[in-house]
């Protein structure tokens, strides 16, 4: 019989903190959660700016802090790995250019730069460059594609009518990909509470 969630144990209240730099870790609002149903298992993953990370309730509050830190670091380092550099990015935008656009789309230059904060991609098509923001840095796969791609096409049709975005009907992930990044831009617009510390 499947458990009723109305009548679980009930686990500690999730406890709210802010974490210093750790290691490769990044600084931010930390929750521990607790979970009476949790033995020996930790995991943690990101949540907007913020970090959960998951443990079993009998654990000290010595132990909780050695795998906060083990945690933060841990996900830091999933992190970088993830992140594609210049060359990286050149070579996947010239892969994504052959599957979907017929190896048309040919820039010079395709980097990360840091001072674009109100925009995800920018194409000079004079110039044959496209610069993708670091804030891509990190997320989904299928997003940076979408982002690569729109701006490859603007290497073909420089506007936004009806051609270009034909040309983005190629790829699936198309409305996926910018709903996305719209929830993105929605999150980063809501009021932030301060962080609660504990005692």
């Amino acid at each position: 019989m499947p458990a009723d969630p109305l009548h679980r144990a009930a686990s500690p209240p999730p406890r709210s903190t802010t974490s210093p730099p750790t290691g490769g870790g990044r600084p931010g609002a930390v929750e521990v959660r607790r979970s009476a149903r949790r033995r020996r298992t930790v995991s943690a993953y990101r949540e907007g700016d913020r970090t959960i990370v998951l443990i079993p309730a009998r654990m000290s509050e010595a132990e909780e802090r050695r795998w906060v830190s083990v945690m933060l670091d841990k996900l830091a380092n999933q992190e970088s790995k993830r992140r594609l550099g210049d060359t990286d990015l050149a070579e996947r935008a010239e892969r994504l250019s052959e599957q979907y656009f017929e190896g048309r789309a040919r820039p010079e230059t395709v980097r990360w730069v840091t001072n674009q904060n109100t925009r995800w991609g920018s194409c000079t098509p004079a110039e044959g460059s496209i610069r993708l923001s670091h804030r891509l840095q990190g997320m989904p796969e299928y997003v940076v594609d979408y982002v690569l791609l729109h701006e490859l096409a603007h290497l073909l049709v420089p506007g936004h009518g009806p051609r270009f975005w034909r040309l983005l009907d190629a790829y699936p992930r198309t409305e996926r990909a910018r709903g996305f990044l719209e929830g993105v831009v929605a999150a980063e617009a809501l009021p932030r509470s301060p962080v609660e510390e504990d005692d």
